[in-house]
């Protein structure tokens, strides 16, 4: 889509009117679908359906109640906010777009349900958002499709893609992986396990621990994939799963904090000594990490920053100016005691 187009803050150009030819109906027939289904067959409605979701059309629920374009209203889109590593970037976002008289509406999305992400997409986008915030840059077909027809400006947070949407702000977290490699390697150790979520910037840190670690001629002995998102519990179910391959000095990288800290209390529970037998680094910096005994290295990216880049792009596109289209931000290893 030409992004001259997003520029102008265009809504969709697809029409009921196009869903009606594509399925082979009236629009009214159309109109009964989406608002009062139970006066259309089953297979009229499953034929509508399939057009909207081929043609990305989204209904304008609020056409008519505007004076202007302009809804002054941003959706945010992201997993959770339970975790420190979302919740900080979202705050951030939120005071700036507040402070430039924009209200931001707050979804949700988990982690792995992409027909989650699609159907609360397309919820927020009926209610004509002048722009969207969304958490990583790879997306389902569909979900894409339907960003493309929305027209507006799309900032993208949490990732480092060469392709974004439209907008980026975020880090490489491959690079996040291969320099923890690189840190332990240069504190000689020489065996090496991952214990990670199967989300795909967990899997990317994943991916460049290892492929850092081979390059060095290091031994992997052991991985553990976790569902995001993943906990302490989890944290100490992993490490007994690797107890019989540890050796008698492991480094180990941890998908999260959390992770990293339900590691950590189960090796003192099996007598493992920190940083002597088991090295641990985790990921987000936590104030759990800087608070636990003993204290636990760790990756911090600014998640404040993040947010505050990411508003300030949004904002200069509503405003008719040229926004970079991809920053990224630093991330910090921070050493401490459990290395």
């Amino acid at each position: 889509m030409p992004r001259s187009a997003r520029r102008q803050g265009q809504i969709s150009s697809v029409k009921i009117t196009d869903v009606a030819a594509a399925a082979g109906v009236a629009p009214m027939t159309v109109s009964r679908v989406l608002n009062t289904p139970e006066r259309v067959t089953a297979a009229t409605a499953e034929r509508v359906r399939a057009a909207i979701d081929a043609l990305g059309y989204v209904p304008n629920l609020i056409a008519g109640g505007l004076s202007s374009r302009r809804s002054r209203m941003i959706a945010a889109i992201v997993p959770t906010i339970a975790s420190p590593m979302f919740s900080a970037p979202v705050g951030a976002f939120t005071d700036a777009m507040n402070h430039a008289g924009y209200h931001v509406l707050l979804g949700l999305s988990g982690y792995g349900a992409d027909a989650l992400e699609q159907g609360l997409l397309r919820a927020v986008l009926t209610r004509r958002p002048d722009g969207l915030l969304l958490t990583g840059a790879s997306h389902p077909p569909a979900v894409t499709r339907l960003l493309h027809n929305a027209r507006v400006p799309v900032v993208e947070i949490w990732d480092a893609s060469a392709t974004p949407t439209d907008m980026l702000v975020g880090f490489d977290h491959a690079e996040v992986g291969a320099a923890v490699a690189e840190f332990f390697l240069a504190h000689g150790h020489r065996r090496f396990a991952v214990i990670g979520a199967s989300d795909p910037r967990a899997m990317l840190r994943h991916d460049g621990f290892l492929a850092a670690v081979r390059r060095a001629g290091g031994e992997v002995v052991g991985e553990v994939t976790l569902p995001p998102p993943s906990d302490i519990s989890e944290g100490r179910a992993a490490l007994r799963q690797l107890l019989p391959v540890l050796g008698t000095r492991t480094a180990v990288l941890c998908g999260s904090d959390l992770v990293a800290f339900g590691v950590m209390t189960e090796a003192l529970k099996q007598g493992l000594t920190i940083p002597g037998r088991l090295a641990i680094c985790g990921f987000g910096n936590f104030e759990l990490s800087r608070a636990c005994e003993p204290s636990l290295t760790s990756i911090g990216v600014d998640g404040t920053a993040m947010g505050r880049l990411a508003a300030e792009a949004l904002l200069a596109r509503l405003e008719g100016n040229t926004a970079q289209m991809r920053t990224l931000v630093p991330f910090h290893l921070l050493p401490r005691a459990s290395t």
